[in-house]
């Protein structure tokens, strides 16, 4: 079973609503739908988490306040604290080479240019972790990917994005309850 939760972005308002800081976003709503509109995030483990009982098991979200780069820290830090198996590790993120809004689950593979996931294999030694996907596409124009993906969506994506955070939610509702194999086959078949 999953039992740590993290997700990916940049700390500070700057960054608030930025393609890169989907991670943060998609956590942050998921806590609300588990926990409710009171939640307390404390500081830990180079970040801000929350846990919570999800069918008698505790879970943990959380938010590495590292900046995107140095994620692997801070995640190294709650795995250790919480003695896990890789396997019980689950990490969402932006993803270039998906359309906006769409939503995968995979165990392991390679990094795809994604800095935080570099830096999460070089802190635990592998790549043996599961991940959530979420779709960003890519710059339409020649825009180097690095600047885009630290820009606001759209008014034009909001209905998309919008879409793509209930996936992702609903995608780890289904990733706690029935457990990440059988979801892989629910999740991925998202359109």
């Amino acid at each position: 079973m999953i039992r740590l939760i993290v997700g990916l972005g940049n700390p500070g308002k700057d960054y608030q609503g930025t393609r890169h800081n989907i991670g943060f976003e998609c956590v942050e709503r998921f806590a609300r739908q588990e926990i409710g509109s009171l939640i307390r995030w404390r500081g830990g483990f180079r970040g801000e988490y929350v846990e919570f009982l999800k069918g008698g098991k505790k879970v943990t979200l959380l938010k590495p306040l590292t900046f995107m780069n140095l994620s692997g820290e801070s995640v190294a830090e709650a795995v250790s604290y919480y003695k896990l198996q890789l396997n019980e590790l689950l990490v969402v993120h932006d993803e270039l080479d998906l359309p906006l809004g769409v939503v995968k689950l995979k165990n392991g593979g390679g990094d795809a240019g994604h800095n935080g996931i570099k830096s999460i294999v070089a802190a635990l030694g592998s790549r043996d972790f599961f991940r959530l996907r979420f779709g960003l596409g890519r710059p339409l124009n020649e825009e180097p990917a690095k600047n885009w993906v630290l820009k606001m969506f759209t008014k034009g994506e909001l209905s998309s994005l919008a879409l793509g955070l209930q996936k992702a939610c609903r995608a780890l509702d289904v990733v706690l309850v029935d457990g990440v194999i059988k979801a892989q086959n629910i999740v991925n078949a998202y359109e």
